[in-house]
């Protein structure tokens, strides 16, 4: 990742390197590099490494990127042009699969009022697109003013890792914050790279977190409406882990979720309404067997569409 940040065309005015208790030299080839390293340890998850290092940059815009992240050397410049013309809050590119350039890794996020959420275009080929308008950027790979990340106290701790920046961007929209979605800006995503996919923590912090979305920013009326897609959804991406040898580990991951779950959460039809066309969305894209069962068994039940 350090190379191709280093050849933006324009040049991050600091580069600020999380070290989450590594045990191999990682600070030492970022410190080769010129970035700033601060230490975090033990690792508490992405979350509070990435809150750490904006509230340690002196800068406007914040990037956003994970260390399994190669850079086309226009990304920034195309990045920041696109958000600073949109007057928008936010911007993330295009994001490829490093293992399959020609198809996608992920563009912006969707989520469903299961608490399930899907990178849109993820496992597709890619089609030309122009930029539009979004509401949740991926954590992978995104830029974000500062002045938003200050308003809305950047990522939820609480998470750790896995869909804190769906938690982020449902925030944005109950605020009235957008961002932009720029095709033209084009990185490459080696995946997993941490803890490999389907790995049993991973797992089961995607599950407990699944759980946590729901009860951040539900409020009991829209809990109750969403039940049965709740339940449907939860259960569906439990056989997908199963399926991939990680029953227990979803299990456990609901149990965390379980432990302390209470909504707090507000009435927001901005929320609501946000959900339903991002459902939408996600029925007219998505093609994997997950999404087509979510849809056969919600759709005309629990207020679905």
């Amino acid at each position: 990742m350090l190379e191709t940040a280093a050849a933006q065309t324009l040049p991050f005015e600091e580069i600020v390197v999380i070290d989450n208790a590594s045990t191999d030299n990682a600070a030492q080839v970022a410190a080769a590099f010129g970035c700033r390293i601060l230490p975090n340890s033990p690792n508490a998850g992405f979350a509070r490494a990435v809150n750490a290092g904006w509230r340690a940059a002196g800068t406007e815009w914040i990037a956003v990127l994970n260390s399994d992240i190669e850079l086309d050397p226009e990304w920034l410049e195309r990045l920041a042009a696109c958000a600073a013309q949109m007057d928008e809050g936010f911007a993330t590119g295009l994001i490829l699969d490093a293992a399959r350039p020609t198809h996608i890794d992920g563009t912006y996020d969707l989520v469903s009022r299961a608490g399930c959420a899907w990178r849109a275009g993820h496992g597709q080929t890619v089609t030309p697109q122009s930029p539009s308008r979004i509401a949740i950027a991926p954590g992978t790979a995104c830029l974000f003013r500062r002045s938003v990340l200050e308003q809305l106290g950047g990522y939820e701790e609480s998470f750790e890792s896995y869909l804190e920046d769906v938690d982020l961007g449902l925030r944005c929209v109950q605020n009235g914050i957008s961002g932009v979605f720029v095709p033209a800006a084009i990185a490459w995503h080696h995946g997993s790279a941490t803890l490999g996919r389907w790995n049993p923590r991973l797992v089961r912090l995607i599950s407990r977190n699944q759980l946590l979305l729901i009860a951040r920013n539900y409020d009991s009326a829209l809990f109750r409406r969403s039940l049965w897609r709740i339940f449907v959804g939860q259960l569906l991406w439990g056989s997908v882990a199963a399926r991939h040898g990680a029953l227990l580990a979803w299990i456990a991951g609901k149990v965390d979720g379980l432990r302390n779950f209470r909504l707090t959460g507000y009435p927001s039809a901005t929320l609501e309404a946000f959900l339903e066309s991002s459902e939408h969305e996600i029925r007219e894209r998505a093609a994997d067997s997950y999404w087509r069962w979510y849809f056969r068994l919600t759709v005309n039940r629990g207020g679905a569409h």
